[in-house]
């Protein structure tokens, strides 16, 4: 299974900050709205350019990589 880039961070987009790739859309803002309690359809719906199977990709990813480091600290 070919696993496929989601996250990008290149100085020629926004300066290097991560973006969900293929798209000038900042990880960031994924989670800005989550943390203000806006549904994950509402970002969505206002960054078109993301697609619902990407952004739950990317949210998996970060839950993984959270959780690594979780298992990493307790042992």
């Amino acid at each position: 299974m070919v696993q496929r880039k989601l996250i990008i961070s290149d100085r020629e987009i926004l300066g290097g900050i991560p973006v969900f790739a293929g798209t000038r859309v900042p990880v960031k803002t994924l989670f800005d709205y989550l943390e203000h309690g806006h549904p994950l359809d509402e970002f969505l719906d206002d960054f078109p350019t993301v697609k619902r199977d990407h952004a739950l990709a990317v949210l998996e990813l970060m839950k993984e990589k959270l959780l690594e480091q979780t298992y990493e600290s307790v042992a």
